[in-house]
């Protein structure tokens, strides 16, 4: 299936919800394995639990790497950028300012921001 905006060229995380409990261990290990930290806010993986108001179901949140990013464009310094090589959608956080723009502007809600 062909979704509009989306770069289906590059690899993608293969999710199973129905085995999801919601541990955030996937996140931890984004963290470390792209960035070298465990803060599970920067990873591109988000996993939300029961507990919060989701009718009883875990869900699982991945970054769609759109071809046409909207968190691209709303960065106002070009802290996310595409890595040529990869594809992939990454962030460069000596240029990031902290403003959120890129968080309002993901249209799937995957944009975290650690105010730490």
């Amino acid at each position: 299936m062909k979704v509009e905006g989306l770069n289906t060229n590059i690899k993608l995380l293969n999710v199973y919800p129905y085995r999801c409990t919601a541990c955030r261990n996937c996140e931890i290990a984004c963290s470390f394995r792209h960035i070298k930290n465990g803060m599970p806010s920067p990873s591109r993986i988000n996993a939300i639990s029961d507990e919060q108001k989701r009718q009883g179901k875990n869900i699982i949140v991945v970054c769609m790497q759109c071809d046409k990013a909207a968190c691209v464009k709303a960065c106002p310094v070009n802290a996310l950028q595409r890595n040529e090589s990869t594809g992939a959608i990454v962030h460069i956080e000596s240029r990031c300012i902290g403003c959120g723009s890129c968080v309002q502007a993901c249209p799937f809600g995957n944009m975290k921001w650690d105010f730490v």
